[in-house]
């Protein structure tokens, strides 16, 4: 599947013409249809020099159809992303960030990006749209279920930025757990990082209710970030970029 040297890239064809693409990288490499899906997913295929991640794609037989010399197969494992959400984005559009472009260049985790890691990906401990900071997406159950079932047993450092005065027993009503609607929250580790900053170290409560938290005590939330989820922080993750969370890391 060679067309003349030189010659420019064939547009696709028409529908019901040629093969599709995963037929033809299986007879390529050869391999299974389904390593050749993955082989494309993962972004391993160039037709007529233009990479193509989808295998449904349909090729004809002047077309070039090539399977990069380095292509490694990696296993086929669920993906999760660890996102910094900027401020004024929801959660659930903050998805939309997590194309191939946005990946952080301080990713360490070795993990390909492919097609098949977008599919499936559940919202985890989604934050207001005001608030910024670490957001979890991801296919592993494993993981869903941690951020799910158990999110209650699950600590959230996040850091508040208030103005007001604080009333003279409010660091303390915070920690002893305040009612709202008739809901005792749980107890939450609040200190001072700065005269305008409280770093909330919380389980059981939702970043959703930490204004009305500062409210109760006499300060008004001015922004609020979140810097860790159970034992994976922030770091030094940009806003708006996203990593991989690798095999070793547990929330």
């Amino acid at each position: 599947m060679t067309p003349a040297r030189g010659a420019p890239p064939a547009g696709p064809p028409p529908a019901g013409e040629g093969q599709r693409l995963a037929k033809v990288v299986a007879a390529l490499v050869p391999c299974s249809r389904r390593e050749a899906e993955q082989y494309i997913a993962e972004g391993w295929v160039r037709v007529d020099g233009q990479r193509v991640d989808a295998p449904q794609v349909r090729v004809t037989a002047d077309q070039r159809v090539e399977l990069d010399p380095q292509a490694r197969l990696q296993p086929a494992v669920p993906a999760t992303f660890l996102l910094h959400k900027p401020v004024g984005v929801t959660t659930e559009a903050a998805r939309d960030l997590l194309a191939e472009s946005g990946r952080w260049s301080g990713d360490a985790s070795g993990i390909r990006p492919s097609k098949a890691h977008q599919h499936g990906l559940e919202v985890l401990l989604p934050l207001p749209p005001q608030a910024s900071g670490l957001c979890v997406f991801s296919q592993d159950f494993r993981i869903v279920r941690k951020l799910t079932e158990d999110a209650a047993f699950v600590e959230q450092e996040l850091v508040a930025e208030v103005k007001g005065a604080i009333a003279p027993d409010g660091l303390a009503r915070l920690g002893q757990g305040l009612v709202r609607n008739g809901r005792l929250l749980p107890p939450a580790r609040v200190s001072w990082q700065s005269e305008t900053r409280l770093r909330f170290a919380v389980k059981g409560i939702a970043p959703a209710d930490i204004g009305w938290m500062c409210a109760q005590v006499g300060l008004e939330l001015t922004a609020l970030r979140r810097i860790r989820i159970g034992r994976i922080p922030m770091a030094g993750l940009p806003p708006g970029q996203w990593r991989y969370l690798p095999a070793g890391e547990r929330f």
